[in-house]
């Protein structure tokens, strides 16, 4: 895993506070470039909401987000960032291919019309992941797995050096997860920074270069092989929950 250098995100003493909720905390974490990243943590932990709230989406009482050195608001044309599936309307009427092309209007400018690059790109990126035989397809009509791969398609269309993706296993069979984890290495593989918001630990551990462990705080924050251990799992879900077995999926592995 790449070393030193500008990280790809830093979160610097970040408190949030979100609607309505009392969500406040200060987190400082680093990502490395070039490593495949993950948030973990139980359910609830603002691992999300930190995601959103680095990216501006969601308002920061205070502290600071950098993308690779820059503050994230002035650096967002480096970053693709992929939603929950539940944030999106899915009855709009609109293809896979129109979804996927929405990744290079950023890039290209709203107003003005795709090139043939930009349908380059955008065919490469559906052929990564699997979804070109679909493109023609309105996307309320696919399954989840195919869903998620649309969206993931669309942020390889913006060809961003760092791709942020919130919760992008949720709902999805374990063919596809192992498929987009292929893609994922294969970025990683290319040069790109992929931080990913993920609850199951045990695959964090697996297949992940660096962890961030959060609840409500961050618990610890550094290489998987010294993050996703006993102890940490403690501090995050309590004595008890490692004990009593809660939180099956997540605490599977350390049995």
């Amino acid at each position: 895993m790449p070393s030193g250098g500008v990280p790809a995100l830093e979160v610097r003493r970040l408190p949030v506070s979100y609607e309505t909720q009392s969500v406040r905390w200060d987190v400082d974490a680093t990502f490395p470039s070039g490593a495949l990243s993950a948030i973990g943590g139980p359910s609830g932990a603002g691992k999300s909401t930190l995601l959103r709230a680095a990216l501006g989406l969601i308002p920061a009482d205070a502290g600071q987000a950098l993308i690779q050195g820059r503050p994230a608001r002035s650096a967002l044309d480096r970053v693709a960032f992929v939603p929950q599936r539940d944030a999106v309307d899915w009855d709009f009427p609109i293809t896979v291919r129109e979804v996927v092309e929405m990744g290079r209007y950023p890039v290209r400018g709203w107003l003005r019309r795709l090139t043939g690059e930009d349908r380059a790109v955008v065919d490469d990126a559906l052929e990564r992941v699997g979804m070109a035989p679909f493109a023609r397809r309105q996307i309320g009509r696919l399954s989840g797995g195919q869903r998620q791969r649309v969206f993931i398609a669309r942020a390889l269309a913006r060809q961003a050096p760092v791709m942020l993706l919130d919760e992008p296993f949720a709902g999805i069979d374990a063919r596809t997860e192992a498929a987009l984890l292929d893609l994922l290495r294969d970025l990683r593989g290319e040069g790109r920074s992929v931080v990913v918001v993920h609850h199951d630990l045990g695959t964090v551990r697996a297949s992940f270069d660096w962890a961030l462990v959060l609840n409500v705080r961050a618990v610890a924050c550094g290489p998987v092989g010294e993050v996703i251990v006993p102890q940490t799992l403690r501090r995050a879900y309590g004595t008890e929950a490692v004990a009593d077995g809660a939180q099956e999926e997540e605490l599977r592995w350390v049995r």
